[in-house]
């Protein structure tokens, strides 16, 4: 009696009509759509941890304030300190919240999740681009509430329509490449724990910038430091896009804002995220 090829066994959930899930043995998967399915994964945490999310939208709100009336104005800024701090601060928040993404990245490493993840038939570093993705959607987020906060302090777009969109450009553009820098050090630490010693290193370049004074204000090493800032650039290409009376100043950084707000993301970018993927896809081995 000759042997008869069975069809492989269903599973229980499925129909006869449906057709059969992909083979695990699959080498990849497509990077959008794997990308996709990370990204609701993400935006799902969301639900579950609301008050994380609000605590990241709201201290960027409360340094506005807080620097916008507690602290005074700024020394040798021209105009109002508002007009001047909010363009800073809508730079500043595309550098906070990094601590979320290293966190998230951290835990999954040590809950054995990204070794779930890479024994799935799935583009390999699509964990890594829908946490990227989600972070982004946060981020445009935290601008729309910081927008919405500057409005409610008498800060106003002196720009046109088109600058406005090339500012939330750069903004956004800034924010994608500090956020690989993010992912490479949580790939370096490896363990929560070790998330707020690393996040440090991202601190000063939050802070060592224009964000809340002018390079002018500050002694000559360090404001010439300040101005070279990625941050500085971007915060001095947004003020100047939106009319903020002496956004550029007499330095050549500060002259050429716009063009460096553009390259450092771009350079950035190209260091850090292959840098990523290289240890993301060495993990394990």
């Amino acid at each position: 009696m000759s042997a008869t090829t069975r069809p492989a066994p269903r599973p229980a959930d499925h129909s006869p009509d449906d057709p059969l899930p992909p083979s695990p043995t699959r080498a990849g998967g497509w990077l959008p759509v794997d990308s996709w399915t990370m990204t609701r994964r993400e935006l799902a945490h969301w639900a579950r941890q609301p008050v994380q999310v609000v605590v990241g939208l709201i201290f960027p709100v409360m340094l506005l304030l807080m620097f916008g009336y507690l602290m005074g104005g700024g020394r040798g800024v021209e105009g109002s300190y508002i007009d001047f701090i909010v363009p800073g601060m809508l730079a500043l928040t595309m550098v906070f919240g990094l601590e979320a993404t290293m966190l998230a990245v951290t835990q999954d490493l040590n809950k054995g999740v990204i070794d779930r993840f890479r024994s799935m038939p799935m583009a390999n570093w699509a964990v890594l681009v829908g946490r990227s993705v989600a972070d982004m959607l946060q981020s445009v987020t935290g601008l729309v509430v910081m927008l919405g906060v500057g409005y409610a302090v008498g800060w106003r777009w002196g720009g046109g329509a088109a600058g406005f969109l090339g500012a939330v450009g750069l903004l956004l553009l800034l924010r994608f490449a500090m956020l690989w820098i993010g992912i490479q050090l949580a790939l370096i630490a490896g363990k929560p724990e070790l998330v707020t010693a690393v996040q440090i290193l991202v601190w000063p370049v939050g802070f060592l910038s224009n964000a809340f004074a002018t390079p002018d204000s500050m002694p000559g090493w360090l404001g010439a430091s300040v101005e070279w800032n990625p941050l500085s650039a971007t915060a001095t290409a947004v003020r100047e896009l939106a009319g903020v009376p002496g956004a550029v100043g007499d330095s050549w950084a500060s002259q050429h804002a716009g063009l460096l707000a553009l390259l450092w993301p771009v350079l950035l970018f190209a260091v850090f995220f292959p840098l990523s993927v290289r240890r993301f896809g060495r993990l394990g081995r």
